[in-house]
Protein backbone atom coordinates (compact mmCIF):
# COMPACT_ATOMS: atom_id res chain seq x y z
CA UNK A 1 0.00 0.00 0.00
CA UNK A 2 1.08 3.64 -1.07
CA UNK A 3 -0.07 6.37 1.16
CA UNK A 4 1.35 9.85 0.52
CA UNK A 5 0.27 13.52 0.88
CA UNK A 6 0.53 16.39 -0.92
CA UNK A 7 2.18 18.38 1.56
CA UNK A 8 5.41 16.17 2.13
CA UNK A 9 5.70 16.18 -1.95
CA UNK A 10 5.85 19.97 -2.11
CA UNK A 11 9.42 21.85 -1.89
CA UNK A 12 10.52 18.07 -2.89
CA UNK A 13 11.88 17.07 -6.08
CA UNK A 14 8.70 15.64 -7.07
CA UNK A 15 7.73 19.14 -7.13
CA UNK A 16 8.30 20.07 -10.34
CA UNK A 17 7.56 24.23 -10.91
CA UNK A 18 7.41 26.37 -14.51
CA UNK A 19 6.59 29.84 -15.17
CA UNK A 20 3.32 27.91 -16.60
CA UNK A 21 2.41 25.28 -14.21
CA UNK A 22 3.39 23.18 -11.06
CA UNK A 23 2.92 19.42 -11.36
CA UNK A 24 3.39 17.72 -7.67
CA UNK A 25 3.93 14.04 -8.81
CA UNK A 26 1.98 11.87 -5.94
CA UNK A 27 2.67 8.53 -7.92
CA UNK A 28 5.77 8.04 -11.02
CA UNK A 29 6.53 4.88 -12.81
CA UNK A 30 8.75 3.75 -10.11
CA UNK A 31 5.83 2.99 -7.55
CA UNK A 32 5.01 0.20 -10.16
CA UNK A 33 1.25 0.80 -10.39
CA UNK A 34 0.99 1.31 -14.32
CA UNK A 35 -0.17 5.04 -14.24
CA UNK A 36 1.30 8.24 -12.57
CA UNK A 37 -0.75 10.87 -10.78
CA UNK A 38 -0.19 14.57 -10.92
CA UNK A 39 -1.91 17.58 -8.50
CA UNK A 40 -1.29 20.49 -10.81
CA UNK A 41 -1.62 23.92 -10.65
CA UNK A 42 -2.34 25.70 -13.88
CA UNK A 43 -0.70 29.26 -13.33
CA UNK A 44 -3.87 32.26 -14.26
CA UNK A 45 -3.12 33.83 -17.64
CA UNK A 46 -0.82 31.27 -18.67
CA UNK A 47 -0.72 29.58 -22.20
CA UNK A 48 1.34 26.35 -22.84
CA UNK A 49 1.63 24.33 -26.34
CA UNK A 50 1.11 20.46 -25.37
CA UNK A 51 1.13 17.69 -27.01
CA UNK A 52 0.82 14.24 -25.60
CA UNK A 53 2.27 11.99 -28.50
CA UNK A 54 3.35 9.25 -26.37
CA UNK A 55 1.16 9.63 -22.95
CA UNK A 56 -2.71 9.50 -22.80
CA UNK A 57 -3.93 11.97 -20.33
CA UNK A 58 -6.54 12.52 -17.82
CA UNK A 59 -7.19 15.93 -16.55
CA UNK A 60 -10.18 16.44 -13.76
CA UNK A 61 -10.49 20.38 -12.77
CA UNK A 62 -10.82 20.59 -9.09
CA UNK A 63 -10.59 24.52 -8.77
CA UNK A 64 -10.09 27.58 -10.60
CA UNK A 65 -11.11 27.69 -13.95
CA UNK A 66 -9.10 27.34 -17.67
CA UNK A 67 -9.42 26.45 -21.09
CA UNK A 68 -8.22 23.67 -23.38
CA UNK A 69 -7.97 24.40 -27.35
CA UNK A 70 -7.17 21.73 -29.64
CA UNK A 71 -4.75 23.16 -32.07
CA UNK A 72 -6.06 21.15 -35.26
CA UNK A 73 -9.81 21.96 -34.89
CA UNK A 74 -9.53 25.15 -33.17
CA UNK A 75 -12.19 23.49 -31.05
CA UNK A 76 -12.28 24.96 -27.97
CA UNK A 77 -13.38 23.54 -23.95
CA UNK A 78 -13.76 25.49 -21.39
CA UNK A 79 -12.70 23.99 -18.18
CA UNK A 80 -14.36 24.38 -14.60
CA UNK A 81 -13.81 22.36 -11.18
CA UNK A 82 -15.94 19.38 -12.26
CA UNK A 83 -14.75 19.05 -15.39
CA UNK A 84 -12.75 15.83 -16.34
CA UNK A 85 -11.01 15.48 -20.48
CA UNK A 86 -9.27 12.89 -21.61
CA UNK A 87 -6.74 13.12 -24.75
CA UNK A 88 -6.92 9.77 -25.81
CA UNK A 89 -6.22 10.84 -29.42
CA UNK A 90 -3.05 12.49 -28.61
CA UNK A 91 -4.65 15.80 -29.29
CA UNK A 92 -2.25 18.36 -29.65
CA UNK A 93 -3.43 21.81 -27.61
CA UNK A 94 -3.09 24.49 -26.32
CA UNK A 95 -3.90 24.36 -22.22
CA UNK A 96 -4.75 28.34 -20.64
CA UNK A 97 -5.01 29.33 -17.08
CA UNK A 98 -7.71 31.45 -16.70
CA UNK A 99 -8.55 34.62 -14.02
CA UNK A 100 -7.20 32.35 -11.47
CA UNK A 101 -5.04 29.57 -11.19
CA UNK A 102 -6.43 26.18 -12.13
CA UNK A 103 -5.76 22.75 -9.83
CA UNK A 104 -6.35 19.61 -12.11
CA UNK A 105 -5.46 16.16 -10.88
CA UNK A 106 -3.85 14.50 -13.97
CA UNK A 107 -3.54 10.34 -14.65
CA UNK A 108 -0.58 9.79 -17.23
CA UNK A 109 -0.08 6.13 -18.98
CA UNK A 110 2.29 4.52 -19.63
CA UNK A 111 3.46 6.54 -16.22
CA UNK A 112 6.13 9.36 -15.63
CA UNK A 113 9.28 9.16 -14.01
CA UNK A 114 9.16 12.59 -12.76
CA UNK A 115 11.98 13.99 -15.16
CA UNK A 116 10.37 14.71 -18.48
CA UNK A 117 10.03 18.42 -20.15
CA UNK A 118 8.39 19.11 -22.76
CA UNK A 119 9.97 19.22 -26.17
CA UNK A 120 9.91 21.66 -28.48
CA UNK A 121 6.61 20.42 -29.52
CA UNK A 122 5.46 20.09 -26.20
CA UNK A 123 5.82 16.45 -25.85
CA UNK A 124 7.50 14.11 -23.77
CA UNK A 125 9.95 12.21 -25.12
CA UNK A 126 9.38 8.55 -26.01
CA UNK A 127 12.26 7.23 -23.68
CA UNK A 128 10.33 8.22 -20.70
CA UNK A 129 7.28 6.23 -21.62
CA UNK A 130 9.17 3.11 -21.94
Amino acid sequence: MIVRTLEERIGTEFDVDTPNWSSRRLLLKDDGVGFSLHDTVIKAGTETLIWYKHHIEAVYCIEGEGEVELTGSGEKYKIVPGTMYVLNGHERHLLRGGKTDMRVVCVFNPPCTGREVHDEEGAYVASSAN
